[in-house]
């Protein structure tokens, strides 16, 4: 992937050609390079904050009584009509200065892409919402980390990410970090499961983690390809339209999976009564919101690779106040994951640190070789 976002700012892609002199560069900038980490800055904190939340409340929706799946589906992505009103903050910009405007892609071929998008989330989010349902949150949390793994390879195919050895050994680390607590028999956590649901939920995890990658690779490939512009606007138009082809999904499985019928008793026996319930789905649907965001956002400034290493974060977060709300065990199999993925993920964010310093050092020893001649 040759001219982008993270070639200009070095995080993540190949440097640009500043070897030549033949044309000056303009000074280096500044202001848009603060709001640019600014945006990465509040990107990261949408997203750590709004998955570790969502999390932790989908756990507690179904340990105080919830059982409907296709509903735990739902509010992963019923909450985008509060991105409106950002929406309307962050009205569609302008083209930078400089550059031509970019026209808006045919509205049957954005359509196309967003409904199909939209449906793989609700697959995703279905298989996930499984997964939880069968997994204690610690140990969810810890396989959901498999997807940095998925998406490397993803990336590496779809949109042409460099696939350096420090990259493949957190590959490996990650994949060994999941493979340890699929092998674990000890499943009696927050969840009161059988052998069989245990390993089932773990196979639904791994493959949401999967398909979520192959999402985000998709994601990234839409705004490059397709999309091609570089306001945040667009990143809140793809979260909404996508989001509302996704609840659309899971609306028509809450009907013809019968668990609609369910739910006046579901909430009526709520273990911390119908107020409690409503609440509950209520902010597990902000809080996903917020994390969708912040994922979404990573993927347009940044890349796919890095938003989902940026996922990884969560890792010590989430499993930590499992134990404390939900009286998870954390057993030596389960730090001895948590540890090889912490050390995948730092794997992965040494070799950022190595791409940004060699791409600093190209810009400076460019700008000595033209000397006085660059304005």
């Amino acid at each position: 992937m040759d001219g982008g976002r993270r070639d200009r700012y070095h995080i993540g892609g190949r440097p640009k050609d500043v070897t030549s002199c033949s044309q000056p560069a303009p000074p280096p900038p500044v202001l848009r390079h603060w709001q640019w980490w600014l945006m990465v800055a509040l990107n990261i904190f949408f997203l750590l904050s709004g998955q570790t939340a969502a999390l932790l409340l989908g756990r507690f929706y179904y340990d105080k009584g919830g059982n409907s799946k296709w509903m735990a589906t739902l509010v992963q992505t019923a909450g985008f009509p509060i991105l409106f009103l950002p929406l309307l903050l962050f009205p569609s910009g302008q083209s930078p200065p400089a550059t031509r405007p970019i026209p808006r892609p045919p509205l049957a071929k954005i359509s196309s892409i967003y409904v199909a998008l939209g449906i793989l989330i609700a697959v995703d989010n279905f298989m996930y919402s499984s997964g939880l349902l069968y997994l204690p949150v610690s140990t969810y949390s810890l396989i959901c980390a498999s997807q940095l793994a998925f998406n490397a390879v993803f990336s590496y195919f779809l949109n042409s990410q460099k696939f350096t050895p420090m990259i493949f050994n957190s590959v490996i680390l990650l994949t060994f970090s999941a493979a340890l607590l699929g092998v674990s028999e000890d499943s009696g956590d927050s969840t009161d499961v059988s052998k069989g649901k245990y390993a089932l939920g773990f196979m639904l995890t791994l493959g949401a983690s999967a398909s979520y990658s192959l999402i985000l690779s998709l994601m990234q490939l839409t705004f490059e390809k397709v999309i091609k512009k570089e306001t945040f606007s667009v990143v809140l138009e793809m979260q909404i339209w996508t989001s509302l082809v996704a609840s659309c999904a899971a609306v028509i499985g809450l009907f013809a999976s019968g668990e609609l019928r369910t739910l006046r008793g579901e909430m009526e026996g709520y273990g911390t009564g119908r107020v409690s319930y409503v609440l509950t789905l209520v902010w597990t649907g902000v809080s996903w919101q917020v994390g969708s965001v912040g994922v979404v956002g990573l993927i347009f400034v940044v890349s796919s690779l890095f938003s989902n290493v940026i996922s990884t974060l969560a890792l010590p977060i989430v499993p930590i106040f499992a134990v404390i709300i939900f009286h998870d065990k954390m057993d030596g199999v389960k730090v001895m994951s948590m540890l090889i993925a912490i050390w995948g993920f730092i794997s992965y964010l040494y070799q950022h640190y190595i791409d940004d310093s060699k791409a600093k050092k190209a810009v400076r020893d460019a700008h000595e070789e033209c000397g006085p001649s660059v304005p």
